[in-house]
C-alpha cells in the first residue's frame, strides 16, 4: 500500500480557522464578519460559524460594543506556554546530559498540564537494562515523582483542581490512591525538597525528582532520574541520586533566574 501524502490528510475547515486567526496581526486589533469574509474569500455564514467555534474555546472574543471580533486570551496562554517550555528545554538539556553522564541513568525534564505530567525531553541511560523515555506522554501526576513535585507546591484549593475528581486509579500495587496519604507525602516532599516514585507508576521502576523554579519562584518544571529498582537502592538514592537531582534542578532554576 502506498503511503499517502500529508496533504491528503489536511482538513479544509481547520485551514480556514487558522487563516482567520492569522488575519489578526500587526496593528489589526478587531475585524468584523464582513471584512473577514472579504479577506478569506468565504461566505459570511461560514465565517460566522468559524468565529462561533473559535469563540467557544476562547481563541476569539467579540467586542460587544462594536460587534467586531478580536483574539481571545487562549492565544496568549498558548504563546506563554510555548515560551516557557522552550526556555525550560533549552536550559535543562545540558544539565540532563551531565546527570546521565554522572549516574548512567535516564534523566528527564517534565512539567504539569492539568492533572498530568508531561516529559518534555530526556537523556537515556547507556546501560543494557534501563528505563525507556516517554517523551510527550501524559502520565498521572499523583503517581509520578515529577507530578508530586508540582502538586506539593500547590495550595489546597489549587491541588483539588489538579487531581482526578473521581477515585485515584491504581496503576500498580504500590500506587497511593488514598488522598489523605497522598497529602501527607506531599507535605514530606515540601520538607525534604524532592519526591520519589517508588514503583507507583511502573512495577520495577523508581524515580527521584526535584522542582525547577523560575525568577518568580514558581515551580515551572521538574528534573527527574529514573531506573530499575535493582540499581535504585535506598542507599544509592540517599547518597548519590538525591544530591544529583537536587543540584541539577537548582542549576536549571538558576539558569531561569531563580535565586
Amino acid at each position: 500500500m502506498m503511503k499517502k501524502e500529508k496533504s491528503s490528510y489536511i482538513i479544509q475547515t481547520v485551514i480556514h480557522a487558522l487563516d482567520l486567526l492569522e488575519q489578526f496581526h500587526g496593528d489589526v486589533v478587531e475585524l468584523g464578519v464582513t471584512e473577514l469574509s472579504k479577506r478569506l474569500d468565504l461566505h459570511k455564514n461560514n465565517v460566522f460559524r468559524l468565529l462561533a467555534t473559535l469563540e467557544s474555546h476562547n481563541y476569539i472574543e467579540q467586542n460587544r460594543s462594536t460587534g467586531s471580533y478580536r483574539l481571545g486570551l487562549k492565544n496568549l496562554e498558548l504563546g506563554q506556554t510555548m515560551i516557557r517550555q522552550m526556555g525550560l528545554l533549552r536550559q535543562a538539556k545540558p544539565v540532563l546530559e551531565t546527570l546521565t553522564a554522572h549516574c548512567h541513568e535516564t534523566s528527564y525534564v517534565a512539567l504539569l498540564q492539568d492533572a498530568h505530567i508531561i516529559y518534555l525531553d530526556a537523556v537515556e541511560s547507556d546501560l543494557p537494562v534501563r528505563v525507556v523515555p516517554r517523551v510527550g506522554a501524559r502520565l498521572p501526576a499523583y503517581c509520578t515523582a515529577a507530578g508530586k513535585v508540582h502538586l506539593a507546591a500547590m495550595a489546597a484549593e489549587e491541588l483539588v483542581q489538579h487531581l482526578p475528581a473521581s477515585e485515584l486509579e491504581r496503576c500498580t500495587p504500590h500506587t497511593i490512591v488514598n488522598r489523605e496519604e497522598l497529602q501527607r507525602q506531599l507535605l514530606q516532599v515540601v520538607a525534604q525538597g524532592y519526591a520519589i516514585d517508588d514503583e507507583e507508576l511502573d512495577v520495577g521502576v523508581r524515580c527521584i525528582s526535584a522542582p525547577i523554579r523560575d525568577y518568580t519562584k514558581r515551580v515551572v518544571g521538574a528534573l527527574s532520574i529514573s531506573g530499575p529498582v535493582m540499581r535504585f537502592t535506598a542507599e544509592r538514592i540517599a547518597g548519590e541520586l538525591v544530591p544529583l537531582v537536587r543540584t541539577g534542578a537548582a542549576e536549571v532554576s538558576a539558569r531561569l533566574g531563580y535565586s
